[in-house]
């Protein structure tokens, strides 16, 4: 069977970072396909190191003022959750760093978390430079965070900051790690931020605006692939000969999937119902998520589990 490393020969930059939800061909998949290990995955961050403050946005500025009062609208809205998300995520990623098991993970974990901080910094500019925010980076964030839905704030103001707590407490809790990277890596990651990359990437390229953001952000999504693969390897690890850690990753999955479904959604819809954004309709990213998802349980060992409203 080939390894994800000989499919990068050939594959985008998703598979490139070693994220298994970019691979097209699902049945080359299962739970015995080999991974990239935490120490290709640093190798890899050492290769793709990239500087926020080298962004131009002088371009932007323009595109910026000639977009429609809508469509500076739902970039906002959108870009919200990904500005107080990185925020969130550096934050609370200490727990995970605490929880290495060796080494090469110990080195991979604190690149990951330097990365976030990071895209942080990408969004606080663009919001200072092109949204015009002129205030700082503190107020700017508090600024935006009123637009952030109350699935956001449940999923990263409490359930997030419950799980870092838990492994702040024991690092070497097994299953408040299989919890906070079943949450961080799955979900957060792989099925809300990548997602939204997916459809705010096509945006700016279908309208040919916003390069400065766009070339930043799409550095932002090579990281977070291969964040989401390490994700991957760490829960395949865990998982292939323990049905208990198995079923744990279904039930952390059923409880947060519908409380994601209220993140991806624009305010005011029904998360299950039919909306559309940034011209995505909820089926077109409801696939995205839903493919990719299930690529890389499929490597891990597990079944996506039935989910429903969140209460």
């Amino acid at each position: 069977m080939a390894s994800l490393l000989e499919l990068t020969r050939q594959g985008d930059v998703g598979q490139q970072q070693g994220d298994v939800g970019t691979v097209s061909d699902a049945s080359r998949l299962s739970s015995s396909f080999k991974l990239m290990d935490p120490q290709q995955l640093y190798e890899l961050w050492e290769k793709q190191n990239w500087v926020s403050a080298d962004i131009d946005f002088t371009r932007d500025v323009e595109d910026w003022a000639s977009l429609s009062e809508q469509e500076r609208h739902d970039i906002t809205w959108t870009l919200s959750s990904f500005f107080i998300g990185e925020e969130r995520v550096t934050t609370q990623f200490s727990g995970l760093v605490m929880s290495y098991e060796d080494q090469h993970e110990e080195a991979f974990l604190t690149t990951q978390q330097v990365d976030e901080a990071r895209h942080a910094q990408h969004f606080n500019r663009f919001y200072e430079r092109v949204v015009g925010l002129d205030m700082s980076f503190d107020d700017r964030l508090q600024k935006v965070r009123e637009d952030v839905s109350d699935s956001f704030i449940q999923l990263f103001d409490r359930n997030l900051v419950e799980a870092g707590r838990r492994l702040i407490e024991n690092p070497g809790d097994l299953e408040a790690k299989v919890d906070f990277v079943t949450m961080y890596h799955m979900v957060i990651e792989g099925t809300l931020a990548l997602t939204g990359q997916y459809t705010v990437t096509e945006w700016c390229e279908r309208n040919d605006k916003l390069p400065g953001f766009l070339e930043g952000f799409k550095k932002i999504s090579q990281d977070e692939h291969r964040h989401v693969a390490y994700g991957t390897w760490f829960l395949q690890q865990k998982c292939r000969d323990n049905p208990d850690l198995q079923r744990r990753v279904q039930d952390k999955l059923a409880e947060l999937l519908p409380i994601a479904a209220g993140v991806l959604a624009p305010p005011g819809v029904d998360p299950f119902g039919e909306w559309e954004l940034m011209g995505f309709n909820n089926a077109e990213v409801n696939e995205f998520a839903f493919n990719a998802l299930t690529r890389r349980l499929k490597v891990i060992g597990i079944q996506l589990p039935a989910v429903g409203a969140a209460a």
